[in-house]
C-alpha cells in the first residue's frame, strides 16, 4: 500500500503548493485587489489537502526506506527536515498573516515583504520537493540519465 500512497501524495503535495504558489504570482501580477485577497484568504484552506498530503508522503516514505540510509534515499531523507521547517515555520505562518492583512484589505509594505518572503520559501520548496520527486523516479527506474 505504501508504494501507492506514496507518489499519489507527494504528487498532490507538490501540485498543491505549486497552485497555491501560481495562484499567488498571477493574482499580484495581473489580478485587483479583491481577487488578491480571495486567493490569500482561500490559501489556508488548500492546508486541509496539503498538510495530510505531507504527512502520507513523509510517513510511506520512511515505511519504503525501511533501513537503507544511502544514495537516493539518503539525499530524500536530508531534504524533508527542510522542506517541513520551511513549511511550518515560515509558509504556514505566512499564509495564515497574509490571510488576515488581505481579507482586512491591508496591502501595506509589511503584506508585501511577507508575500515576497513566501513566494521565495514557496519556490525552495517547490524545488526541493521536485528534487525528491526526481530522485523516486530515478530510483524506480522510470527515469534515467540520457547518455550522450
Amino acid at each position: 500500500m505504501p508504494k501507492i500512497i506514496h507518489p499519489i501524495a507527494g504528487l498532490i503535495a507538490i501540485l498543491t503548493i505549486a497552485a497555491f504558489w501560481l495562484s499567488t504570482a498571477i493574482s499580484e501580477l495581473f489580478a485587483s485587489e479583491a481577487t488578491v485577497a480571495a486567493v490569500k484568504t482561500a490559501i489556508p484552506w488548500g492546508f486541509l489537502l496539503l498538510v495530510p498530503a505531507l504527512a502520507a508522503t513523509g510517513g510511506t516514505g520512511f515505511a519504503l526506506a525501511k533501513e537503507r540510509r544511502t544514495g537516493l534515499v539518503n539525499a530524500k531523507i536530508k531534504r524533508m527536515p527542510l522542506i517541513a521547517a520551511n513549511g511550518m515555520l515560515v509558509l504556514i505562518p505566512a499564509a495564515l498573516f497574509l490571510a488576515v492583512k488581505a481579507k482586512a484589505s491591508e496591502f501595506d509594505t509589511v503584506f508585501y515583504a511577507v508575500q515576497a518572503l513566501e513566494l521565495a520559501a514557496g519556490a525552495t520548496n517547490i524545488t526541493l520537493l521536485g528534487l525528491n520527486m526526481r530522485d523516486g523516479l530515478k530510483m524506480k527506474g522510470r527515469l534515467r540519465r540520457l547518455s550522450t
